[in-house]
């Protein structure tokens, strides 16, 4: 960071079905576009060539249609700049920003802070209901429809053959010079009393499509398509599998973000750069661990 400069740390949350993802895209709306603006407009940093600029920084880049409650992004802005607004920054946000995206804390981060490269997991979930009426009118936008009955059970059965350090090659969609080297820590399914099932994902960093594409291949094991041992052989394959489905955006939402003690913030900062592969014959792909933060 700039000498001069105080790191923001921003929690926030958005509702993704009107945007095109986080990333800021020329003529699209998305995340990142909103949030920078509002902050350039509330801190008066100007307009123009004369601009200062507003840059975040974003734990996981999600893509067009995917909702976030848990979002962490950080901007370093001028001492001065935030000397003077921070204690109103909040609230003028909320006055700012579109309906769709909410800032539920800012604070200044300690030092090594980066909201990408500091974190140590990502936990995103995945509703998908199997109802033969279809889905609540008012959980659409949340919520996948299926239309074959799941069996919980089995899908969770199948878990385990994913769970752990594995090239998950056959259930990203591949990026040169990334890593497709991840640890899926957790994978559980679990239906809640208005019959919605709920899939939690857990890891260290996400690939693109890696969730989706996950989530699309257990719906199979749990209608009856595929037996729970083979989303654990698409994934020893470490190729695309045609049957595997990347499911529909809207069912996912990146629900939390984890970082370490401050005192080891610099040290994961480091690791998180390194380049990743699997142990000796395991066919890691070179490329930082981080890369794929954004996915899903």
């Amino acid at each position: 960071m700039e000498p001069g400069k105080v790191r923001a740390r921003l929690d926030l949350s958005y509702d993704g079905k009107d945007f095109s993802g986080w990333a800021r895209q020329r003529g699209r709306r998305t995340v990142q576009q909103e949030l920078e603006d509002a902050i350039r407009v509330v801190l008066r940093l100007g307009r123009g060539d004369e601009a200062v600029p507003v840059d975040l920084t974003v734990a996981g880049r999600t893509d067009a249609g995917v909702h976030a409650r848990g979002q962490v992004a950080h901007v370093d802005l001028p001492e001065d700049v935030w000397a003077e607004h921070n204690g109103q920054l909040l609230r003028r946000l909320a006055g700012r920003l579109p309906m769709d995206v909410r800032v539920w804390r800012v604070g200044a981060a300690p030092e090594h802070f980066n909201a990408r490269f500091s974190a140590v997991w990502r936990r995103y979930s995945y509703r998908v209901s199997d109802h033969p009426g279809g889905v609540d009118p008012l959980l659409r936008s949340h919520v996948l429809w299926h239309n074959w009955p799941l069996d919980v059970e089995a899908m969770n059965a199948a878990a385990p053959h994913l769970l752990g350090e594995h090239d998950f090659a056959a259930y990203c969609k591949k990026r040169d010079g990334a890593t497709t080297v991840r640890t899926l820590q957790q994978l559980r399914w679990e239906r809640h009393e208005d019959g919605v099932l709920e899939a939690t994902v857990k890891a260290d960093a996400f690939c693109h499509n890696m969730v989706r594409s996950l989530v699309g291949a257990m719906l199979f094991v749990g209608d009856g398509h595929r037996p729970p041992e083979w989303p654990g052989e698409v994934l020893a394959g470490r190729v695309r599998d045609s049957a595997v489905h990347v499911v529909r955006p809207h069912g996912l939402t990146l629900e939390e973000v984890g970082y370490p003690p401050d005192g080891e913030l610099e040290a994961r900062n480091r690791a998180a750069r390194n380049r990743r592969s699997l142990p000796a014959g395991g066919g890691g792909v070179p490329g930082g661990a981080a890369a794929g933060a954004g996915c899903c």
